[in-house]
């Protein structure tokens, strides 16, 4: 048997290191993230806000996140300068983070969260470009974003244990400490090729709206993405109506978050291989489809225990084909800028609309409501398939990438 060779053993280190560093930050991110999600409504709570003040607060940020987000990652794809963007923007949400510690009202609390959103809103889009341009022939960017997504968990799990020690207060100064290490790592990412100014041309947002398949692509996402909104928001109260317990629902909740670990890291580079980012989307959507038809006729334990992994499909499944078409359909020099959209616009718009929509649409249709859902899914059917149209390299490299400039 031969030895390796230098250059591959070399080529290893680098893929290897490039891949360190990427997990160190969505790491570090996700588990920021996770944090300061659970908690902060019961920490603006503690700090004298009323319910009707919390969801101003939070909508506020949602809403700045729709707008911030697509234009800072495509000033990242005008400038060439995703890392350095990436590090200032992380470096002032963990500043920002301070101001909810502060003993404030409602209007400064209100100017916290818009400014901690639009610091917020570009970091997941310009990592994710980042990552996608790194990771071909060196390491696969469900490794990434499954290891984010199990920092998220840790992240929770680690804040719940503060908050019960301490005060809510510790969720603050974890979330500021989890941001700046994430600083510290967008620094330290190697350079690769969105590194580079361009030209007006190149920066058009118009060649992005004109791509094959970029349109239904969105529409695809924002269909099965925004199908997830009226779980997160009522899930858990159709269960306690269906007689499941606290502690049960909390272990139905981490069976679902297990699941989408799994198949970032193992299941779902298999399934994209098998079916292609079309069909990976097509077995998505339809997963959607049962799991909240199952959903909207029954909250019998057994049922929820075989229909809750089915959000590994549901999320992490249609999320990584997304990231792989991208890849394909987007001109390289506007990857961030994609991303701004995908996340922002397209997901970010129509999730917020369903989340505005499904508490009528529970109050006035109880647990049929998710029939709603499963609609979306079905919806997004048709655009799966005629996305496998597109012809998609099993790398998940852009043919556009070595086309002449």
């Amino acid at each position: 048997m031969s030895l390796p060779s230098r250059r591959s053993l070399a080529e290893a280190r680098i893929a290897l290191g490039s891949f360190d560093r990427f997990l160190l930050l969505y790491c570090t991110m996700f588990a920021a993230f996770g944090v300061a999600s659970p908690f902060l409504p019961a920490l603006l709570h503690e700090r004298g806000l009323g319910p009707s003040e919390i969801g101003a607060v939070l909508a506020a940020g949602t809403a700045v996140r729709l707008t911030t987000g697509p234009a800072i990652s495509r000033l990242a794809d005008r400038l060439g300068q995703h890392r350095r963007i990436l590090t200032v923007f992380l470096a002032m949400a963990a500043v920002i983070a301070f101001g909810y510690s502060l003993p404030a009202g409602f209007a400064i609390f209100l100017l916290v969260s818009v400014a901690h959103a639009s610091a917020l809103a570009p970091i997941v889009p310009i990592a994710d470009a980042m990552t996608l341009a790194a990771a071909p022939g060196r390491f696969q960017y469900g490794w990434v974003r499954g290891g984010g997504s199990a920092a998220f968990i840790v992240g929770s799990v680690g804040a719940g244990q503060v908050v019960q020690a301490t005060s809510l207060g510790g969720i603050v100064w974890m979330n500021e400490t989890l941001l700046a290490l994430a600083a510290v790592a967008a620094l330290w990412l190697p350079r690769n090729a969105l590194d580079r100014p361009l030209a007006p041309r190149q920066a058009d947002v118009r060649a992005l709206l004109a791509a094959p398949g970029f349109l239904p692509l969105m529409a695809l996402a924002a269909l099965v993405m925004s199908s997830h909104a009226l779980h997160d928001g009522f899930e858990v109260l159709r269960w306690e109506d269906g007689g499941i317990g606290p502690r049960a629902a909390g272990l139905l909740w981490s069976e679902g978050v297990l699941a989408e670990v799994v198949v970032f890291v193992v299941v779902g580079p298999t399934l994209l291989r098998w079916l292609g980012p079309a069909g990976a989307a097509a077995l998505a959507a339809s997963a959607g489809i049962v799991r909240w038809s199952v959903t909207a006729v029954t909250a019998w334990l057994p049922a929820m225990v075989l229909v809750e992994p089915l959000h590994g499909l549901t999320f992490a499944l249609l999320h990584l084909a997304c990231m792989q078409m991208l890849s394909v359909v987007v001109p390289p020099a506007l990857a961030a800028t994609a991303q701004g959209i995908y996340g922002g616009v397209a997901v970010g718009t129509m999730t917020a609309v369903m989340t505005l929509v499904s508490g009528p649409l529970y109050g006035a249709l109880g647990p049929r409501a998710f029939w709603v859902m499963a609609l979306l899914c079905a919806a997004a059917l048709p655009i799966a398939f005629a996305m496998r149209r597109i012809s998609i390299n099993p790398s998940g490299s852009n043919p556009a990438e070595h086309a002449p400039r």
